[in-house]
Parts: structure tokens; sequence; C-alpha cells
């Protein structure tokens, strides 16, 4: 090599360099802004008009919305004497009667056990990190919330598990002499025999010998947010595994069973929810034998999981359709019958492309809850009207149903920031 090329070659790189800072111009919240308020003309200008009615908004709001409001004070008139802002204390005074209705109050301890056990119940299935013992927990959870909420003999819950696990042996010993679908038929056959003929005497003749339990509540007594988490939690974890069920059975290749599925799934979307909620709470009373005691609010939650499910299953089946043939093929390469292909490869992958529309489902449903103050039922809308015709708070207008919204604001909110967690830790990097 001559010096004189020598001379020219400064610098050569032996390993990868590090890559460098973005400019300074396009890192930080003026870059942002930037970037998505003031990119053009057009933007900017739309900015500034948007950007000065919330201004203007907040500036008329602000003062009767956070500095004069009044937490604090015993009833309407108390507040107008302490400041003219909003009466934040009916929300205060109030606040065990929108949580958990009419329930005495010696037995709180109760539901917000149940509470603090449902956030534990769902922690090992939102987090796999978790571990997998903690599923049966998860299985025994609802049980347990029946019993702590309503009360009653410990034997009731007991025998439903009893009822479980005999339909489970029956499931799983037809299965394997003729088929799943002949298997899943008959666990159902053993519940309902259970329920009909044996629960009720078994029950009773056990709480004779061994009375266990806890002081009965009435349904009646249940109301506020403790009745929209009762019938929202349960219509969001039971519509879910129906809704598979009928997505798999509205593309089975067996008629019978095709049919049943989309009968059932274009009634129910076909019919509106209050419409089913009504049927619910009078027109079944009278299809019911005699002296039958069915629930209000188990009637309830029957029929709104029974709608959600008929949209999951369209949400489920979208994800199904959307698979490419060749998942179907590789599947069928390698051997594999037709529910061990939909547990280990189809089914994984078609939920983890409707987890959108399963969470707005599950939103949708958590705030079509409040449609149930329409048939009696004193959820937090329901509950609004005894506490504004009460002497002391008689006149309230906005205070209650901002409370109320924002509390559905945040739940509805942190599911949709989950979702998308989760769909962020399930993307492998491949699109089609």
């Amino acid at each position: 090599m001559s010096d004189t090329h020598a001379e020219t070659v400064r610098y050569v790189a032996t390993h990868e360099l590090p890559a460098l800072p973005a400019p300074v111009n396009t890192r930080g919240p003026a870059a942002w802004a930037r970037a998505n308020f003031f990119s053009t003309p057009r933007d900017t200008i739309l900015s500034i008009i948007v950007g000065g009615l919330i201004a203007i908004g907040l500036w008329k709001l602000l003062p009767w919305l956070v500095f004069d409001s009044v937490f604090v004070a015993g009833s309407l008139n108390e507040c107008r004497e302490i400041d003219s802002g909003a009466c934040f204390a009916v929300v205060t005074s109030r606040f065990n009667q929108l949580i958990f209705g009419f329930y005495p109050p010696e037995l709180f301890w109760r539901p917000i056990l149940a509470f603090v056990l449902m956030l534990v119940a769902f922690a090992p299935v939102l987090h796999d990190n978790l571990p997998r013992k903690m599923l049966w927990f998860s299985a025994v959870f609802p049980l347990l919330a029946y019993w702590l909420i309503w009360g009653g003999t410990i034997w009731g819950p007991l025998m439903i598990i009893a009822m479980i696990a005999l339909a489970f042996v029956a499931f799983k010993a037809v299965a394997k002499s003729v088929n799943p679908v002949v298997g899943l038929l008959a666990a159902v056959a053993v519940g309902i025999l259970w329920m009909l003929f044996l629960h009720d005497p078994i029950v009773s003749a056990l709480s004779s010998a061994v009375n266990v339990g806890l002081e009965p509540v009435e349904s009646s007594k249940l109301g506020g947010f403790q009745i929209t988490f009762i019938i929202g939690v349960t219509g969001i974890v039971a519509s879910l595994p129906i809704g598979i069920l009928l997505a798999l059975g509205r593309g089975s290749d067996m008629p019978t069973l095709k049919m049943i599925c989309v009968g059932f799934i274009e009634f129910i979307r076909g019919v509106p929810l209050i419409t089913l909620l009504f049927v619910a709470s009078t027109l079944l009373n009278y299809f019911l034998p005699p002296g039958t005691n069915f629930d209000i609010v188990l009637r309830v939650i029957i029929m709104v999981t029974l709608f959600a499910s008929a949209y999951m299953a369209e949400v489920i089946r979208g994800g199904l359709a959307a698979l490419p043939k060749g998942q179907y093929e590789a599947a069928d390469a390698l051997g594999l019958n037709y529910w061990q292909a939909t547990r280990l490869i189809i089914l994984p992958q078609a939920l983890k492309i409707s987890i959108p529309g399963i969470v707005n489902t599950f939103i949708g449903l958590f705030k079509d809850t409040v449609l149930v103050s329409i048939i009696g039922i004193l959820d937090p809308i329901g509950i609004m009207q005894p506490i504004r015709s009460s002497a002391e708070w008689n006149g309230i207008i906005w205070e209650l149903p901002i409370f109320v919204g924002l509390v559905f604001f945040i739940f509805c909110f942190l599911m949709s920031r989950y979702s998308m967690y989760f769909e962020r830790k399930l993307d492998t990097g491949h699109r089609n």
C-alpha cells in the first residue's frame, strides 16, 4: 500500500457501530405534537380550533366540577350553603348504597371478600407466569362467591361441585367410547337430572344432619355496582366458552348440530337484550310450574350470558374464518384428529386474531348491565332514583351520573388496555 493511500484511509471499522440517537427535533413532546397536530396547515388550524373549544369548556366546567365542588355535606341544601359547585357529597354520603345496594351493612365483609377473591381467581388466567395450580381455585371461585354473597348452607355449592365432577366423569367415559359430542350431551343430561331430582333432597338431608352456612340474603337486597359486577363478570366468564362451542358448532359438518347453532345465534342476535330481560322477569314465570321460585337475578344472568354468547360466537367465527387454509392442512398432515387440531392449532390462533372483537364484546356486555334497571333491579342507574327521591338529595341531577359514568369508564378502559397488552404479548411479528 502506498503512503498516499495510507494517508487517505483514516478509519476502518472492525465491529458494528452503535446506533446514534434520533435528531433532537424528532424526539420529545414538542416533536410528537408537531407530528400529530401541526404537520400541515389544515391540521394546525383544526388543532387550534379544537384546542380553543376544549380550553373554553374546561374554563367553564372545572370551577363547578373541581374547584367549587363539595364532598362533605348532609343534604343538597347544605352543599349550596357551602359552595355553588357540584355536590359530590351525595356520592360520599350514599357511597355504601351505590356500591352494595340494600345489602345488610353488617355483612359488607362478604361481598368485599368475594371481590378480593375474584382478583385472586383472575390472576392465573390473566398472567401466565403464576402457578397453574391456582386455576383450581379459579374454577371453584364462582360457587364460593355465590355462597359468600347469597349465604345459606355450604352443602349447596358442595353438591354443585359433586354434580360437575360426576358430569365430567360421564363426559370422559362416553367421549372415550363414542365421541366427544355425545360425551358432552351425556354430561349435560347428568347435570340436568342431578339438579331436578337429586340436588335438593341431598342438600336438605345434609343440612339437617350438619347445618353449616352463612346468613341468607335475598336477591332483592342486592344492588349498586355489586349487582353490576355479579351480572357482568358472570356473563363475561360464561359467554366465552359457550361462544366457542357455538362457533365450532356453526362450522361443523353435522347438519343437525349446525342448524341448532345457527338458529340459536341468529335468533338471539335478532332480538334486543331488553326484550330478553323482559322475558326473564315476567313471561318466564308463565312457563314454570306453580310455586317455582326461580331467582330473578339468576334469570337475568342466564339471559345476559346467552345474549353475549351469540355475539361471541360470531366474533370467534370470524377468527376461525381468518385462518389460512394451510393451518388446517398442516394439522391434517400431522395426523391430528379434529379435537386435537382444534385445541392445539386452530383455536389458539383464532382466539388470538379475535382478541379485539372479544374484548369489545366484553366491554359492551359490561355496559349493557345497566339495562336491568328497567326490570326493577337496582343497579347503579336504578338506585339513583331512590337517592334522588329522598328529602336530603331531592334536586340532584348531574353528580350521580358523573360518578357512575366515571366508574364504568375506569373498568372499561382497564379492559381495553389489558387487551392491547395481551395483543402485544402474543404478537409473533408475522404479518400476512
